[in-house]
């Protein structure tokens, strides 16, 4: 077993501590990994105050992880010592399932490991990247590109396959008219990624003020939706609309930005049910969706895609005993746009 300092919640909204934990022996297809670099997604906040129910403590978060590899088991052959590595949302699915079977583990019909949270096949909990350390099988670590730094890639194992993955199921690229709803932690990604891919790109934002940064980051139109005439002016203009937001917003005034067979794709995932009319959709022949991540494979050709268009989340480094701030700091939209914990201060 390896022993590993880690930053944990003993429960529901407590404040962190640092404690010790133990990883797992090294299988003959595992990899230990030296983290570097992890990620704060708001999702950790959700766990950690429990809004969803269910969760596992004493918690340790973390699901955007960046390090090196310490240590190979006898099995494995696609990673070596010393090779830059990513670890994401779930560490391990069956691999039988029709899912599994097409590279889309997160939707695992046994269900997917997370990372943090949730109970591994044998029924131990797990543990994730506010730690020194990690055990992970070898065919759920990603390969992080030379031209990412692995702080500013942290993130891309979430906010980064969260949002590629389904601008590139909806097909968004040349000719297509994108919306970003949101310029957070995944917003602002998200803008970068439909750029890259070609489409015609638009923010809608509360805030008035993120016009230039929403531009710098390849946005053609930003528009505010504090103001009422905005719904007015869009209507019926997107062939998709990526909600990255995690608050529960007017879904029908939304929805009548799509133009017909549009689509509405909720990444957020707010602690409220959402409403809406059903006239909202027959209307215009619309969709209402959601996606979850993305599989390793895409995970993998994601970090690819980034390198080579330089797609990178704006990111602000602090120290592990920032992180109880960092959360305050999220809440209060306090960050622009991403955190990320240096590891080698814990």
């Amino acid at each position: 077993m390896c022993k590993t300092h880690v930053l944990s919640v003993p429960s529901a909204k407590a404040p962190f501590e640092k404690t010790t934990i133990e990883r797992r022996e090294l299988r003959p297809d595992d990899i230990l990994i030296d983290i570097k670099f992890s990620g704060i997604c708001h999702t950790d906040i959700n766990n950690a105050y429990d809004e969803w129910g269910g969760g596992i403590f004493p918690m340790v978060p973390g699901h955007e992880i960046a390090g090196i590899v310490e240590a190979v088991g006898s099995e494995v052959t696609k990673f070596a010592i010393g090779d830059r590595v990513g670890v994401g949302c779930f560490v391990d699915s069956c691999g039988e399932c029709e899912y599994c079977l097409k590279g889309e583990e997160q939707y695992c019909t046994k269900g997917a490991v997370q990372t943090y949270s949730s109970l591994d096949y044998d029924g131990n909990p797990t543990y994730g990247g506010y730690s020194q350390k990690i055990v992970v099988k070898e065919g759920f670590v990603i390969r992080i590109p030379d031209a990412l730094e692995l702080d500013e890639a942290s993130p891309l194992l979430c906010a980064g396959i969260t949002t590629y993955s389904p601008l590139k199921h909806w097909n968004a690229g040349p000719g297509k008219k994108v919306a970003i709803v949101g310029m957070g932690g995944l917003g602002h990604v998200a803008i970068q990624f439909a750029h890259a891919m070609g489409a015609e790109v638009t923010v809608l934002s509360r805030s008035a003020n993120k016009q230039e940064e929403a531009l710098s980051f390849g946005a053609d139109h930003y528009f505010s939706t504090s103001d009422p005439g905005t719904f007015t002016e869009l209507a019926g203009r997107f062939d998709l609309i990526l909600n990255t937001v995690s608050a529960n917003l007017d879904m029908d005034a939304y929805l009548s930005l799509l133009r017909v067979d549009g689509t509405l794709v909720n990444i957020g995932a707010p602690a409220e049910q959402s409403k809406y009319s059903v006239f909202s959709l027959l209307l215009g022949r619309r969709s209402l969706a959601g996606s979850l991540v993305g599989g390793i494979q895409e995970t993998q050709e994601m970090l690819d895609f980034a390198a080579e268009h330089r797609v990178v989340p704006k990111i602000e480094v602090i120290h592990a005993d920032q992180v109880g701030d960092a959360f305050e700091r999220i809440l209060r939209s306090d960050v622009r746009y991403r955190f990320v914990i240096d590891i080698s201060t814990l």
